[in-house]
């Protein structure tokens, strides 16, 4: 009688960046029911500290409770832990213990760590993981320092210097979370509207830490010269570029023309960067014009790049997008970008990803504003904050019921672990088509 071996099962990337996420979020929500978390010594509901957890990890930054006045110091440690991870990956952190322990990463390993990171190779994963946990923890230090002073100015040294630590974290992982609430009653960063340094800070963190590990890795190893870089970072970079140059120019004219001539200025250009995943705001964005909300939620689900602690579509999957739409205008066969042709798969991904989160933004509004009793622009803002893990709000996650919060939660953990990378880990035992159907047209237009 022949021995049978028994088959070992091994989680694909997919799975365990989908796990790891869960278990983070379970993690931290223990923690947050502790009566220890809470600043009243109370014990957290469960559902205000899964919504907690989930949107730390998920660097989302929508609250049910003022973070800063209904958690105590070691809530907030235990959330910006959650939101340093969240921003980092999963996998990423795990990796960094087994590079720091001296261990040796296999080629499993790298295989996830490649993944993680949106690595087009796996040579090198674990110099570029090396890398950008040590970039990521230098630019936060940098940030924290240059927030200092007017932290300290405002609230003492004490707590401004951990004010300062707190929301230079929060600004380079894109979570938007803040502890202004438990020292002042301005919302967010609207004290600081018409302060150069905070929001010139602020700014880059989240323009940094939206860019991607791929593209921080290409301006490390080629400086300036652009010519040199990977097409991805060159579409990147263009397309960042313009969707804050132009919306800035946007809520300029149209927007916030109420505010002096100084604060104008900041106040649009932090408003076309703050919405691509961060979540912070200067301005009260409920004074904002039903076609400025429209344009911010376009912003929302659009995102940060690949690869990187923003969430959202990606500016990748959007350039693509936009480029395939061109090559149709010009009878191209294929969309192309800077003298490269892109894969027809690249671009039915990028549909794909597009469908789902049209899909999940318009319906969950839909069941939410049906549930609540909201207006339906509403509830599409607080959806899209949620599923391109923004944290931007209209005021209403706080008094939402027990379903709506839920549905909310659900939104953010797909928007962080990625649509596809859900389906993928769903379907992992699919097997790829290797035959070709006979070929037909369909008419569309």
């Amino acid at each position: 009688m022949k021995d049978h071996q028994k088959t070992r099962f091994r989680l694909n990337a997919p799975q365990i960046m989908v796990l790891g996420f869960a278990g983070l979020i379970l993690i931290g929500t223990i923690l947050l029911m502790l009566p220890i978390s809470s600043a009243a010594g109370a014990v957290t509901p469960f559902v205000d500290a899964l919504f907690t957890s989930t949107t730390s990890v998920c660097v989302t930054g929508l609250v049910v409770r003022d973070t800063g006045a209904y958690w105590s110091t070691f809530g907030h440690a235990v959330i910006l832990l959650l939101i340093q991870i969240g921003g980092l990956g999963i996998v990423t952190v795990g990796a960094s213990f087994a590079i720091i322990s001296g261990k040796k990463v296999g080629l499993f390993q790298r295989s996830t760590m490649q993944e993680a990171v949106a690595a087009h190779k796996m040579g090198g994963i674990v110099q570029l993981t090396v890398f950008l946990l040590i970039m990521t923890f230098v630019i936060e230090a940098i940030g924290a320092v240059l927030l200092a002073p007017a932290m300290i100015r405002d609230f003492g040294w004490g707590h401004g210097i951990w004010l300062s630590v707190f929301t230079s974290v929060s600004a380079f992982c894109n979570a938007g979370i803040d502890l202004f609430g438990g020292y002042t009653s301005a919302p967010s960063l609207t004290a600081y509207v018409s302060d150069p340094l905070v929001n010139v800070v602020i700014i880059l963190l989240i323009v940094v830490g939206g860019l991607g590990f791929l593209t921080w890795d290409d301006i490390r190893t080629h400086g300036i010269h652009l010519r040199r870089y990977r097409m991805q970072s060159k579409v990147i970079l263009v397309t960042s570029g313009l969707l804050i140059l132009i919306p800035a120019i946007g809520f300029f004219f149209l927007e916030f023309s109420h505010l002096p001539i100084g604060q104008r200025i900041w106040a649009s250009l932090f408003q076309s960067v703050a919405p691509r995943t961060a979540g912070f705001c200067t301005v009260d964005l409920n004074s904002m014009s039903d076609s400025g909300k429209m344009a911010t939620i376009f912003l929302m689900l659009i995102g940060g790049s690949p690869g990187s602690t923003a969430g959202g579509m990606k500016t990748t999957t959007f350039a693509v997008l936009i480029g395939c739409v061109y090559a149709v205008f010009r009878k191209r066969d294929s969309t192309q970008f800077f003298g490269r042709r892109i894969a027809h798969e690249v671009v039915s991904s990028a549909l794909t990803i597009f469908f789902m989160y049209i899909t999940l933004f318009v319906g969950a509004a839909m069941v939410i504003s049906r549930i609540e009793s909201l207006p339906l622009l509403t509830c599409l803002f607080e959806t899209a904050s949620a599923v391109a893990t923004v944290g931007s709000t209209l005021g209403i996650t706080a008094g939402l019921s027990v379903t709506s919060k839920l549905i909310l939660i659900v939104l953010m953990y797909l928007g962080r672990v990625g649509g596809l990378t859900l389906v993928y880990a769903a379907l992992s035992g699919a097997k790829k088509q290797l035959g070709k159907l006979p070929l037909d047209h369909i008419t569309v237009g």
